[in-house]
């Protein structure tokens, strides 16, 4: 499918490691320090801070592709987003009951500090990507 460059937005997610998704999407959705953002073409620029949560991108094609990510930075200029996490995971490469059995190891940990809370805060987010494609 054809697009206008003015309709569409240029996406890459990108990991530490690896780049886990890019392609041309009508819309992203994300979870900032502030609150969810939703960019759709021609958003004016932004950087900012992401958290441990999901990334919804919605396709030219119509397909939506969902991702967990951990903790990073958004960027959007020139209709390109760029969202860079330590760690992302499309949601269909997350085994569902391994990612429960996670989250329900880190709430069982205990601890209260700011490591224990992050490690919970990651394993929910895999879930919440993981059952979505389900």
């Amino acid at each position: 499918m054809a697009e206008s460059t003015d309709k569409v937005l240029q996406v890459e997610l990108v990991a530490a490691d690896r780049l886990v998704w890019s392609g041309q999407a009508t819309m992203v959705i994300a979870r900032t320090t502030e609150g969810d953002v939703g960019i759709l073409p021609n958003h004016a620029p932004l950087l900012s801070s992401i958290i441990e949560g999901v990334v919804d991108v919605q396709t030219v094609e119509g397909e939506t592709w969902v991702a967990a990510v951990d903790a990073g930075f958004l960027s959007v200029a020139d209709n390109r987003v760029s969202i860079l996490s330590e760690r992302a995971e499309m949601s269909h490469e997350i085994d569902l009951e391994q990612a429960r059995a996670e989250l329900e190891r880190c709430k069982q940990a205990g601890e209260n500090d700011d490591e224990a809370q992050e490690k919970v805060r990651r394993a929910e987010a895999r879930v919440r990507a993981a059952e979505r494609a389900s």
